[in-house]
């Protein structure tokens, strides 16, 4: 990322989880803060979130998860992004994840987690901190 240049963002909600709303505030949180956001919509699968992170060439990509699935969807999403060569893009997860479950995905590469009730700003603050290293 040259120097100036904005901070890319993918929002994706994986799996079968419709509920939204919640991926849409952040979104528009993160482009209100100045970051360009592409947001993929519900039902994306690992590979979906993959391929658009590489054809958006993005810096974060931040997963809503609400359905329980994601110690199956993020390992994927992350062993992808591994194989497209996209090791240097940060992944951070939001939504109902058990505090052991955040731990365990801290482990295996996830940046940040966040649960219910976090504010836009921790979430902007963390955006900004896992891209800057792309700066």
């Amino acid at each position: 990322m040259a120097k100036g240049d904005k901070i890319r963002v993918l929002i994706a909600k994986p799996g079968l989880d419709g509920h939204d709303r919640g991926a849409k505030v952040v979104a528009r949180a993160l482009r209100d803060a100045g970051m360009e956001v592409i947001y993929t919509g519900i039902r994306q699968t690992p590979e979906m979130i993959v391929e658009s992170a590489l054809q958006e060439d993005v810096d974060v990509i931040g997963v809503s998860i609400l359905s329980g699935a994601h110690m199956e969807l993020i390992p994927l999403i992350l062993d992808g992004l591994k194989k497209k060569g996209l090791e240097k893009v940060k992944l951070l997860a939001g939504g109902i994840i058990p505090e052991e479950d955040c731990a365990a995905l801290r482990k295996i590469g996830v940046v940040k987690t966040f649960g219910p009730g976090t504010s836009v700003k921790e979430i902007i603050d963390a955006v900004k901190r896992a891209a800057s290293p792309r700066k």
